[in-house]
């Protein structure tokens, strides 16, 4: 029973130094959902050069996108153009790390890792894109998709003049193309302000009606601007406490779970008795390569090993390639972009990771930095844990339990009938 104890308690603190900077990433990542364009994504991902593997890296690395939610987003933006090393270095930086995940690692693994994670998830991003882009097929799936865009924009170019031309007045015998006569249409000319037109017909009445009416139409964009202001806010919240919680709740929960276990029951010896050394990292790789976790529920199980002794450069393989590759992903780029392809992604994210573990090591000790590191501890001591993120706990597991209500209620809510209106 004090077993079981220890386990609830071990899993109600992590919970709690979690909370609070999960529910800012949350915030900060529903702000850049609704803010970043999409089309920012896609323009600047469009060839295999190295500053497009490095745009697409410093791009994905704060997007909240977890290691389910980059499939779709790396499948759009591979068949709107975006070239193979741009890609793979897109689905390498997304997963990685996030602003959840970064807020989250300095609450449960401390400064340290909330610095070297994101510039190892971009590192690791740009060194996976430069090997695809040096040792994998040249990159022909791009071509169809530009040809197919050049034929469409062409297309529409002839259409309009044959659309448009029944809208516009008979065109003089000497037009050279439909298009060049659309120009020389007269566009309908209005007085610079309706109130200075008004003076000149009726001072009095028609000046006031104008007037007011002009006011009228400032109040109404006043009010449009709020309005959409609101539904910005609306849209935000939506996606932070609904769409993006949904998708990190059971992971979170699992990794959540798996750390306070690993606490608990795990003896400090058996990952110890692997050294800090290559064996270490390797282990820690393979275990991570199948798992289909996000970043953010991989900080508390690296919190959990850690705790059982495990060194932190080996800690950092984990929280490389544990989010940036599962079978979904795999499969995906097997797909999509070729088995070779496939091989180079794997190798890269394994053998990038190691490399990084080694010099997280080497910086750590050569500049004393293990008091910035939470060795097992959590972020703070068992009774360091204050209001604030009590109040934060309580709130995050309440939009927990409501979302899981919610989609139970439509699980089993009972079809809508298939009339013609709905």
């Amino acid at each position: 029973m004090s077993e079981l104890t220890a386990l609830f308690e071990n899993f109600a603190v992590l919970f709690m130094e979690s909370a609070p900077w999960l529910l800012l990433g949350l915030l900060i990542a529903g702000l850049m959902h609704e803010l970043v364009p999409v089309d920012i994504l896609k323009k600047h991902m469009g060839n295999a050069s190295t500053k497009a593997i490095g745009k697409a890296a410093v791009i994905g690395a704060p997007l909240p996108l977890c290691s389910c939610g980059v499939i779709p987003a790396a499948i759009g933006l591979r068949r709107s153009g975006a070239s193979k090393p741009a890609t793979v270095s897109f689905l390498v930086a997304t997963p990685e790390t996030g602003v959840d995940s970064v807020s989250v690692s300095y609450a449960l693994l401390g400064p340290v890792f909330a610095i070297v994670r994101p510039v190892a998830a971009i590192t690791s991003a740009i060194y996976a894109g430069l090997m695809v882009k040096w040792f994998d097929t040249p990159d022909a799936n791009n071509q169809p998709h530009t040809v197919q865009a050049a034929a469409t924009e062409a297309d529409t170019s002839s259409a309009c003049c044959s659309t448009k031309q029944p809208e516009t007045k008979p065109k003089p015998a000497s037009a050279s193309s439909c298009c060049s006569t659309q120009t020389q249409v007269a566009p309908v000319t209005q007085p610079a302000s309706c109130c200075s037109s008004a003076k000149k017909t009726e001072p009095a009445e028609a000046k006031a009606s104008c007037c007011s009416t002009t006011a009228q139409q400032k109040a109404e964009t006043i009010k449009a601007d709020s309005q959409s202001l609101s539904v910005k806010a609306q849209a935000i919240w939506q996606f932070s406490t609904v769409k993006l919680l949904n998708d990190l709740t059971l992971w979170l929960l699992i990794g959540l779970s798996l750390a306070a276990a690993i606490q608990t029951w795990v003896p400090h010896q058996f990952l110890t008795q692997w050294g800090d050394g290559f064996m270490a990292m390797l282990i820690m790789a393979v275990i991570g390569i199948p798992m289909y976790i996000c970043a953010t529920a991989s900080t508390p199980v690296a919190v959990g090993f850690l705790a059982a002794g495990l060194s932190p450069g080996a800690v950092l393989v984990f929280l490389l390639a544990g989010p940036a590759t599962n079978i979904s992903t795999m499969g995906m780029i097997a797909k999509e972009m070729g088995k070779r392809t496939l091989v180079l992604y794997v190798f890269s994210v394994v053998s990038i990771s190691i490399l990084l573990g080694y010099a997280l090591n080497i910086a750590i000790q050569a500049f004393e930095l293990s008091a910035w590191i939470p060795l097992g501890q959590g972020g703070h001591d068992h009774n360091d844990i204050s209001a604030i993120y009590a109040l934060c706990a309580m709130l995050l597991f309440g939009l927990m339990i409501r979302n899981s209500w919610q989609s139970l209620q439509q699980r089993f809510a009972k079809p809508a009938s298939s009339s013609c209106c709905h």
